[in-house]
């Protein structure tokens, strides 16, 4: 890596200002009186020393810095992402100070976000080594079972085989979900956006989860009546994804008897707001920051019981992103949550 030196002789020019001063003062007694009252050759004398020490200082400054940071810059190819490599190497000390608690201060912050990304690399990696080995090891439990002898009982067979196939279609799930983050994550996904009634897909998706919410006794309404469509451009299946797993996810730690409500608003000139909102268990504070992230738990132990891959709400939210959109979560635990995502407008 070749740097240039910039030169600044800032330093050098008040250092040997300061020191000529100081020096002809205190000569100037003996030289005033030795050269029999004259000026001249006082002001000789401070003009000789002030440019010798002036080139002196400067030679000497230029050799310290070019010498020794040079090699800190020519060696750290760290510093080839910094600003430290977008212009000459400077012999001004109190730029090149800035310039190096700068790159501390960035260094700093680069550690601490490599920290944070190690910390959630290894949370990742242990949820999906946990969401996977649920499903392969009751597959494998149940097909041991069968082989032991299991196989000869109709009924043991069939219903082993059920739960087996229950948990190949979970895994199947988990494999499926984690391919569509990585592909949002990407850009790889191509969203194909079209114009729709969104109150005719939250209908829809009502028809879906009706079942479930009747095992709960849950009530699944809008907040009115809308007796006009209310149509936004977006990629409709994806935006059913988004509704889907919002609902199921309201039933999902809904009380029974419950409310799960959905509201269309409009928030501003071209966009609309959907709020998806239940009077269900609510999420604590602390959990609020962390809920989309993949495989995140708020109920570590009961959650795993109600099935799903864990990653409903990290697809909800790069769905959404995907589209340029925002979403957003407000929560009060014991009351209830509302979830809620805006959409543009069809003119």
């Amino acid at each position: 890596m070749q740097v240039k030196l910039k030169k600044s002789y800032r330093f050098a020019f008040k250092t040997s200002l300061y020191t000529t001063i100081f020096f002809t003062l205190l000569l100037s007694v003996f030289l005033y009186y030795y050269f029999a009252w004259q000026w001249l050759p006082i002001i000789i004398f401070a003009v000789v020393y002030f440019v010798v020490s002036f080139l002196i200082i400067q030679y000497r400054i230029e050799r310290y810095i070019y010498r020794r940071v040079k090699t800190i810059y020519d060696d750290l190819t760290l510093l080839e992402s910094t600003s430290l490599t977008r212009g000459a190497i400077t012999t001004d000390m109190a730029t090149l100070t800035q310039e190096i608690d700068k790159f501390a201060r960035d260094r700093k912050l680069e550690i601490e976000t490599l920290k944070v990304r190690e910390q959630y690399r290894k949370e990742f990696l242990g949820n999906v080594s946990h969401e996977l080995k649920t499903p392969l090891f009751t597959i494998q439990g149940y097909i041991l079972t069968l082989l032991d002898g299991a196989m000869d009982d109709k009924k043991i067979r069939k219903k082993y085989l059920e739960r087996a196939n229950s948990a190949v279609e979970r895994l199947s799930y988990i494999v499926s979900d984690l391919d569509l983050i990585t592909k949002l994550e990407v850009g790889d996904l191509r969203l194909k956006p079209e114009v729709f009634d969104v109150v005719e897909l939250v209908n829809e998706v009502f028809g879906m989860v009706e079942m479930r919410a009747n095992e709960k006794k849950i009530t699944i309404t809008f907040d009115r009546d809308y007796n006009t469509p209310v149509l936004v451009k977006a990629d409709k299946e994806r935006i059913r994804q988004v509704l889907s797993n919002l609902v199921i996810n309201s039933l999902k730690y809904g009380r029974i008897k419950g409310t799960t409500e959905v509201s269309i608003e409009n928030l501003i000139k071209n966009k609309a707001i959907v709020r998806v909102t239940d009077n269900g268990e609510g999420i604590e504070k602390n959990h609020l920051a962390r809920l989309f992230e993949r495989f995140y738990r708020v109920d570590k132990s009961g959650s795993r019981n109600e099935g799903g891959s864990g990653l409903g709400l990290s697809i909800v939210k790069h769905i959404i992103e995907a589209h340029d959109e925002r979403i957003y979560v407000e929560s009060e635990y014991g009351v209830g949550s509302e979830f809620s995502f805006t959409l543009e407008k069809a003119e």
